[in-house]
């Protein structure tokens, strides 16, 4: 097994107590992760404290540098890190169409780069005999990171490169089921970047919740449920820290009844289930027109018979098992509860023997609004297909959701499906596509489904505050 410590201050830190990382596609130990104490938080805070004086100073163009650098080293350990998140998260190596962790080391290394070549520039208000007056973008202080299990390192790149490329420092606490890419990365990174510049503690539980209350800690950037979010905005309320959170959905897609079956299903297939179900923006509610219903049904029903699935280390699985115990239950329990409900077990349905958190690519049809299936984010690989035959109905029924992170409308006629997007009642409405982000375009949700942007330089602007400088002429 190999050794990992915290990094605090550019340190690597062992600890007296350990906790167990587990493999999901086998359910066996297979690392010891460091276990974190509150007063190793307090000396990270405080690392990260004294590091922002001088690297919230460095020059623009030294800090895209080494961002880049950090892009660098990303590319250059990429199956180290690759194999580390498919052993802790479950995932291929490669995955249903490129969706794994090859795609997710991708994905790290393109939003770092991307990331590095954004700025904020000075903007000048007024400029006459009076007066001068610039906006200016200043760096927080210390962030706080919190990602989830299902993509570990990427959304920890989602929270770490902006936060650096604005000024900021960070200390990061991944999720204790997936700790152990995110600790590598910080321990590479820390080859580039000034000492305490950022830091990584990690703990099975009770350090998320002291960042959310720190003082020290000036903005927590949190990625996970929306009970855990609402729980961080109360704690961080003790010195208005500035938040941003990617919080739970359950998206809808809904399908105009002009679609060619055969042609669609591919994309709705690949949408709702990649990662076995397991990310935020996953479509989570099909809503298919009657006319071709049955038609959906059984082009999906084929697809997700055919689809591999075992242990994403070996050649050709498409689909890894859920990551975690409890996540396993609730997927199962779901659907339970779908059947008792008069819903139609297409496939899957029933967890198989064996070792692992294994559950099959399951679809329901013959289900509705009101069942939990349908109302609660299931977060595994379970698609509920939901008939409609009048579209404003359709999205009534989408809109009628405490969740608003995205949405979908899947028509030949790609302007009647634009004005019915616009009417989506989420963050980002997608049109013949659903869950595809990239790093120069805003992402985030409404209502419970999240607070702030990421992404972009709309993403960059949440990890600063706003200074006027007026200078009075004369």
């Amino acid at each position: 097994m190999k050794n990992f410590g915290l990094i605090i201050d550019g340190k690597k830190i062992f600890t007296d107590k350990t906790f167990d990382v587990r493999n999901p596609a086998t359910g066996e130990i297979f690392a010891q992760c460091p276990s974190a104490e509150l007063a190793h938080l307090d000396q990270a805070v405080a690392a990260a404290q004294q590091a922002f004086v001088s690297w919230s100073q460095v020059a623009d163009a030294e800090r895209k540098a080494k961002i880049h650098a950090l892009a660098d080293l990303l590319e250059q350990h990429t199956p180290e890190l690759m194999e580390l998140l498919t052993r802790e998260s479950g995932k291929p190596l490669g995955g249903y169409q490129g969706i794994g962790s090859g795609m997710e080391l991708g994905g790290s290394v393109a939003w770092t780069r991307v990331t590095a070549e954004l700025s904020l520039a000075c903007e000048l208000i007024q400029d006459d005999a009076d007066a001068r007056i610039e906006v200016h973008r200043k760096p927080l202080g210390v962030v706080g990171s919190i990602p989830p299990w299902n993509w570990p390192l990427m959304i920890a790149i989602w929270h770490i490169i902006p936060a650096l490329r604005t000024g900021n420092t960070v200390v990061v606490k991944p999720s204790s089921l997936t700790p152990l890419a995110t600790l590598r990365f910080v321990e590479l990174a820390n080859q580039i970047l000034p000492a305490g510049v950022l830091n990584i503690v990690t703990a099975p539980s009770g350090i998320g919740s002291a960042m959310a209350k720190h003082p020290g800690i000036a903005k927590m950037v949190f990625t996970g449920s929306t009970p855990t979010g609402k729980s961080i905005m109360q704690n961080g309320a003790f010195n208005l820290k500035r938040c941003t959170l990617e919080l739970g959905g359950n998206d809808a897609g809904i399908v105009l009844p002009d679609v060619d079956p055969k042609a669609i299903a591919p994309k709705l297939f690949a949408v709702g289930f990649h990662n076995s179900g397991q990310t935020c923006a996953c479509l989570k509610r099909l809503y298919v027109h009657t006319d071709i219903y049955e038609e959906i049904c059984n082009e999906l029903t084929t697809l997700a018979q055919q689809a591999k699935q075992g242990n994403g280390l070996e050649e050709g699985v498409e689909f890894g098992p859920v990551q975690n115990a409890d996540q396993l239950a609730l997927v199962a329990e779901l659907v339970d509860d779908a059947r008792k409900g008069g819903g139609s077990i297409l496939c899957g349905g029933e967890r198989p023997a064996g070792p692992g958190y294994f559950y099959p690519l399951t679809l329901v049809a013959d289900i509705s609004d009101g069942v939990r299936l349908v109302d609660e984010e299931q977060f595994g690989p379970v698609l509920p297909i939901i008939r409609y035959t009048d579209v404003d109905d359709a999205i009534r029924r989408a809109n009628a959701s405490p969740f608003g992170l995205g949405g979908s409308i899947w028509s030949q006629d790609v302007a009647k499906a634009t004005a019915l997007a616009s009417r989506l009642e989420c963050g980002t409405a997608w049109v013949n596509d659903h869950a595809s982000v990239q790093p120069n375009a805003p992402f985030g949700g409404v209502k419970e489904s999240g607070y702030g942007v990421e992404f972009g330089h709309y993403g960059l602007e949440e990890y600063t505050s706003i200074q006027t400088v007026k200078i009075v002429k004369g």
